[in-house]
């Protein structure tokens, strides 16, 4: 039995030798698309059939790291599994304790790399052919939090006021601290019309916000609105993901625009969060010129570099161009704006991008399927040579209450050193990771009331009731002061209330000082100071006014009129960020001078 034993474990060594030093062999020979996948985004997969370089020079590799020396060190790993299988004092799940260790040689590595089991995979998988069950968003792990890149637009994540930035503090009572991103996708997913509870960290906010989300089947389509904007030969286009049909949806809506003699066009890549790496190239060619380099990738051998060239003519050419950005802006979206701003095509505004570049790749390691090893093997470079990826320099709190007192879990702790680079014009632009716009438009932000208006569902509630008293209402409505004081009184009769910044602050006073048996010396004081913040709340409604119209007319045109109205009334009316690009293109002479400016003929390419 030892003898056979012994054996086995040899096997196990040299076949974990080849996968080492030449991939997993045997998965080519039936789908190399199913063997090796190229990772576009912290939720998306491309199936890459061109292989990765795989023949690895011994002589360039550190005497420490060369075969002979990992064939010994991988035999100390094998001895250990060998006796605590055979020697340890009690039974033990040797299914567990593998994917232990394959977990504990993952732990150094970045966040990106881990062990997928089958559902995890499958989920991942399923996440690129269009539709789930769940709440509808992107998240991501920082900070040893989960945190929300971008909710999918007119799902319930999106519908709940979730946005691009809250960290996810507990999910149906599970703290998130340490928690993987594929743990805390499992736990919100789950059946259509079942809920899931997340408290909720926001910027700005010191307490914890409760949101009770209802999951929903999951639409995932790329292109949420393509049209004129009205009163203008300007086009625009919204694009939320890098799926399976991106590139075709695109395609089809930009010939219609063109087919309208659109003048010039907005591409909208705000909380994009990334997708298929060849539906980025092929959005990139719809822009850039035939045989312009649009990505390339770079790992830990020279061998490992790849380039991916603009392979078409673009289908909208020449005319002017502003790409929409933000910090949910990542991954296949980033390699999009990064070359769109490399090549002078079209000026980026909006916010610096997430900067999510590493190139990750899927390896079979059962023969079964119910095991992957999602593995980052490169980095993602714009033509310019700018790394997406951002530098990770994350802070470590040592308990739940210090991060809520000291509110630092709210800083990007992903800093960008400025590092200089030169677009192909020898126009200036930075690295250090993400993608910095040449124009940059501040982010809008949410005050207290109306968080929580947005989180207790109450303004899509309030257009319920409205559209059912007033079903002929139009998607040009005017929100005056008469439904403005129906909505007061919807709100007052919903019994609304909420938590001021101060008002925790003061909550948290009072009970230090009954703590400290010091509540009857402070009492008066205390009340005073009630007083005054409920005299404050009184006038946080008229403070947030235009918001609160800009809402309900939201909601009551997206119950009458659907995405596409939200788009035509409330975004390209409204959206500050559309209408700086909107000013740009609306002068030609404006457009031409900023994207010029600072040209340096000597640093451009030849």
């Amino acid at each position: 039995m030892l003898r056979y034993t012994v054996q086995l474990f040899g096997l196990a060594i040299f076949a974990l030798a080849l996968i080492w030093f030449a991939g997993p062999g045997e998965a080519v020979q039936n789908s190399s698309d199913l063997n090796r996948s190229l990772w576009a985004d912290t939720s998306e997969i491309y199936p890459e059939s061109q292989e990765m370089p795989e023949v690895i020079n011994e002589e360039k590799i550190p005497a420490m790291d060369r075969r002979d020396t990992f064939m010994k060190n991988v035999k100390k790993l094998t001895q250990t599994a060998f006796n605590i299988r055979n020697q340890y004092m009690e039974d033990v799940d040797v299914e567990k304790m593998i994917k232990a260790g394959i977990n504990g040689m993952l732990s150094d590595l970045d966040r990106f790399s881990v062990l997928m089991e089958k559902s995890a995979y499958e989920n991942l998988m399923e996440s690129t052919h269009g539709k789930y069950e769940g709440l509808g968003m992107q998240i991501d792990s920082r900070d040893d939090r989960i945190i929300i890149i971008s909710p999918i637009e007119g799902t319930p994540a999106y519908r709940k006021g979730l946005r691009a930035g809250d960290v996810i503090w507990e999910i149906d009572g599970q703290p998130t601290l340490d928690m993987k991103t594929t743990d805390a996708s499992k736990l919100m997913r789950g059946t259509a019309g079942t809920s899931v509870k997340l408290m909720v960290k926001r910027a700005g906010i010191s307490e914890l916000l409760e949101f009770d989300v209802e999951r929903a089947v999951i639409q995932l389509k790329s292109v949420n609105y393509a049209g004129v904007i009205s009163g203008t030969d300007i086009g625009y286009v919204r694009l939320s993901r890098f799926a399976e049909e991106t590139s075709h949806e695109l395609r089809e809506a930009i010939s219609q625009l063109n087919q309208e003699n659109i003048s010039s066009l907005i591409f909208d890549l705000r909380s994009n969060g990334g997708g298929l790496l060849d539906q980025a190239k092929e959005t990139a060619e719809l822009f850039l010129k035939e045989g312009n380099e649009i990505v390339y990738t770079k790992g830990r051998y020279d061998n490992s570099e790849r380039h991916f060239i603009s392979e078409r003519p673009p289908l909208f050419p020449g005319k002017p161009l502003v790409i929409l950005v933000d910090e949910g802006t990542a991954s296949a979206s980033e390699i999009v704006a990064g070359a769109i701003q490399d090549w002078d095509r079209g000026l980026i505004i909006g916010n610096t991008t997430y900067g999510k570049g590493l190139v990750q790749q899927i390896f079979p390691i059962s023969n079964d399927g119910s095991m992957n090893l999602k593995l980052t093997t490169a980095k993602y470079y714009v033509p310019s040579g700018r790394c997406i990826q951002k530098p990770e320099k994350q802070l470590k709190h040592s308990s739940t209450s210090d991060v809520l007192e000291t509110d630092t879990v709210t800083k990007d702790t992903l800093a960008v050193d400025e590092e200089i680079y030169y677009t192909n014009g020898g126009r200036l632009v930075y690295g250090g990771g993400g993608i910095i716009p040449d124009i940059d438009v501040d982010r809008e932000t949410w005050k207290p009331i109306e968080i929580n208006l947005e989180r207790k569902s109450l303004f899509f509630d309030f257009a319920v009731k409205y559209v059912a008293v007033h079903p002929d209402v139009k998607p040009d409505l005017a929100i005056n002061d008469e439904v403005v004081k129906q909505f007061k009184k919807f709100i007052k009769e919903k019994e609304f209330t909420y938590k001021t910044s101060m008002q925790v602050a003061l909550e948290e006073l009072e009970q230090t000082a009954k703590d400290e048996n010091q509540d009857t010396l402070y009492a008066d004081a205390i009340a005073q100071l009630s007083a005054m913040i409920e005299k404050e709340k009184d006038s946080d409604f008229d403070e947030s006014l235009d918001y609160i119209k800009r809402a309900i007319k939201r909601e009551i045109v997206s119950s009458i009129a659907g995405e596409r109205g939200v788009y035509e009334e409330i975004v390209l009316k409204t959206d500050k960020t559309v209408q700086k690009a909107l000013e740009i293109l609306e002068s030609p002479d404006h457009y031409s001078k900023l994207i010029t400016k600072g040209q340096n003929p000597k640093k451009a390419d030849s």
